[in-house]
């Protein structure tokens, strides 16, 4: 889809309060988000698989992939909802939340619950997104209620 489009239907849209199907954004060109948990700053790697908008609330999306840890490599699904959208010039910005559940595998499983900003640059003069950045800071929490993490992950 042309990038140019793609901006002007996502400003278009969510100034009259309809989404346009931004799945793709969430698969992230099939790489992992990088990034941290814990005080300790251990890696963290989660790969989202697959990504479908709600088809009866367009500002959600329904994602589903892995996390990995260390050798602890857990599946999970959840959603991701976009609450608001600021439009600059050469920047659009997306603002939203993320729960994503952990298949419960024990004391290393759990829940991803936070916020998340999707940043995209616009070049005027090629038409084209130069970037596109997604950040997405939250806490990791055991099903057991024993662990409690900070994470922090960014698009690659």
């Amino acid at each position: 889809m042309n990038k140019l489009v793609f901006f002007f239907i996502l400003a278009t849209h969510l100034v009259w309060g309809q989404m346009p199907d931004i799945s793709n954004v969430w698969l992230n060109n099939s790489k992992p988000y990088i990034g941290t948990i814990g005080s300790k700053g251990q890696e963290l790697k989660l790969k989202i698989n697959t990504s479908e908008q709600n088809k009866k609330n367009d500002q959600e999306y329904f994602v589903s992939g892995y996390s990995l840890v260390d050798t602890n490599y857990t599946r999970f699904e959840g959603k991701i909802t976009i609450l608001k959208y600021k439009d600059a010039k050469r920047q659009g910005t997306v603002f939203g939340e993320y729960e994503l559940a952990e298949e419960n595998k024990g004391k290393h499983s759990g829940l991803f619950k936070g916020k998340f900003v999707y940043n995209l640059k616009w070049n005027k003069k090629t038409e084209k997104v130069e970037g596109q950045y997604i950040e997405l800071t939250g806490d990791w929490r055991s099903y057991d209620g024993t662990l409690d993490f900070k994470t922090r992950l960014k698009n690659q």
